[in-house]
């Protein structure tokens, strides 16, 4: 199974909620917050929606609880497709 990048996180937060203006998604961004991004709860929770649809991975409802950051987040995205937790 291929792994889930950074880019593939931004791309799919760039086609759910835009981008601010403000920010750089190119950049580097692993470990700024996702509300430093610019990005709210609503926006996060349709990331993770359409993140489960694209990978048929399980995440939590409060993900982004726990994954504040898209390097902590794409690594839990990535255990979950390794299947190290179900």
């Amino acid at each position: 199974m291929s792994r889930f990048t950074i880019d593939d996180l931004t791309r799919t937060m760039r086609e759910c909620a835009g981008e601010d203006d403000s920010v750089d998604l190119a950049g580097d961004i692993g470990d700024l917050t996702f509300a430093e991004l610019g990005y709210d709860s609503l926006a996060l929770l349709e990331t993770a929606s359409r993140i489960e649809r694209e990978y048929g991975v399980k995440l939590a409802d409060d993900v982004f609880g726990d994954a504040d950051t898209p390097t902590t987040f794409v690594g839990l995205v990535n255990e979950r497709l390794s299947g190290v937790l179900v």
